[in-house]
């Protein structure tokens, strides 16, 4: 259970003596002591990770004990440029002057979808969300209410809401007859969505999926799945939560050049500000002034501001082809570490080139809980706060910040090497292994 995390060796005192003292404290208030699965002391090893971040600079963040670390997870992604960007804080700062809510819409409102449109292919009109769950769930109320049919086809990961987690094994408390209206397919498998297609005929309504993720799309799946789709009367929505702004900058549909009917984007949108955006073909939005998605919070002036700074400045710098090529050379660089320390045969470098990761391949030995936690124990031991993928943002695009990595990692591949040849790799884990939430991205 998570809350035996501070209970092994090391919690009391060490380098995690605060972190985990606030896990304790935490814990009375707050179910999981997070607000997040992802965040939570589930991912790490019990007693030696840091579970609190008091502050983050650049590609960089420090835990409530004081010690540094390479930021690799980013907030789970929204954080592109890097902390404490100046562009972006300074159009917060300006804002802030002038008001964060307001009783009407804003001039931002406009600009911010203006530049939208200008830079993803499906956008010709747009509204703004929270959170990446919003957009996912207005995007398959849009298509319901266009093609006048209930059910959705789905890959991949699209949010917390009933219609999308009522797929997984985190079910609980949503109804049957909500998750009998979902149909799940895997990716790269054409003749599966074809399958689904003719078994539920004339009733699906959406073709849901991320164009990309740990794995490139297959050539020319996307065209395949675009035109499978029409040719049943569905519409086909790309969520871009994760490939917006760093697949390419107009989203994966840029990179890939295939254009849905509908797309959500977030994460990367506000440069670590809570903002989505649902876009698509005006035929389709202009159903939004007919269905209900209207929130409180929608027009909230400060991530409006923070994401056209984020926009401009991702422009200005040319950030997105930055960004994989520092990918490509922390990927490269670590498989070749890996190899050198003998340990390729447990840990691969894969994903696409805009977002390397690194899969651990379970034998009859060691399974992937242990060769996860074990690899996620080091990283953390040597000052890399790292889940499985590189999260690539702005300020990572620097030659010391990449030597940094790669010595930190000779180190992590060091002790990885010798835990992998011990009797029970197991025992060399310091606290509780990981616990993992559910799988959506196979490797």
């Amino acid at each position: 259970m998570s809350n035996t995390y501070a209970d092994f060796k090391n919690s009391s005192s060490g380098p995690m003596q605060q972190s985990n003292a606030l896990y304790e404290r935490a814990l009375k208030t707050i179910p999981l002591a997070s607000q997040t699965f992802s965040k939570s002391a589930q991912q790490y090893v019990g007693g030696v990770s840091p579970l609190f971040v008091e502050r983050g600079d650049g590609c960089k963040v420090w835990d409530v004990d004081g010690n540094e670390y390479i930021d690799f997870v980013l907030g789970l992604m929204p954080v592109v440029l890097g902390y404490r960007d100046r562009s972006v804080d300074d159009a917060i700062r300006a804002q802030l002057d002038k008001g964060i809510t307001f009783s009407l819409a804003t001039e931002l409102e406009a600009e911010l979808a203006e530049r939208l449109v200008r830079l993803i292919p499906c956008a010709e009109k747009v509204r703004f969300g929270k959170n990446g769950s919003d957009a996912t769930l207005a995007a398959t109320r849009l298509a319901r209410a266009h093609t006048g049919r209930d059910k959705i086809a789905m890959c991949g990961y699209h949010g917390w809401h009933d219609w999308s987690i009522g797929t997984t094994t985190r079910n609980l408390g949503i109804p049957k007859a909500v998750r009998d209206l979902t149909l799940t397919f895997p990716f790269n498998d054409i003749e599966a969505l074809d399958a689904l297609f003719r078994k539920q005929a004339g009733q699906i309504a959406a073709v849901i999926m991320e164009p990309a993720s740990v794995v490139d799309p297959h050539p020319g799946y996307l065209e395949a799945i675009k035109e499978l789709t029409h040719r049943n009367g569905a519409l086909l929505i790309f969520d871009e939560i994760v490939t917006g702004f760093r697949a390419g900058l107009g989203g994966a549909q840029s990179r890939y050049g295939v254009t849905p009917d509908l797309a959500s984007f977030g994460k990367a949108m506000g440069n670590g500000m809570p903002i989505s955006a649902v876009v698509g073909g005006a035929d389709v939005m202009d159903l939004m002034e007919e269905i209900f998605f209207s929130a409180t919070f929608g027009g909230e002036a400060l991530s409006l501001a923070a994401s056209i700074a984020t926009l401009d400045k991702l422009e200005e710098v040319n950030g997105v082809p930055h960004m994989e090529e520092t990918s490509v050379r922390i990927g490269d660089g670590i498989g070749k570490i890996f190899t050198e320390h003998n340990i390729s045969e447990y840990y691969a470098i894969g994903g696409p080139d805009w977002w390397k990761r690194i899969v651990p391949l379970p034998d009859q030995k060691i399974d992937a809980v242990t060769l996860t936690s074990l690899l996620r124990q080091e990283l953390i031991a040597n000052g890399l706060l790292m889940l499985s993928g590189f999260n690539i943002c702005h300020a990572h695009c620097d030659d010391a910040i990449t030597d940094s990595v790669f010595a930190k990692f000779e180190n992590v591949a060091t002790k990885l090497e010798d835990a992998l040849k011990a009797r029970n790799p197991i025992d060399r884990l310091n606290g509780a292994p990981v616990q993992p939430v559910f799988q959506v991205r196979k490797s």
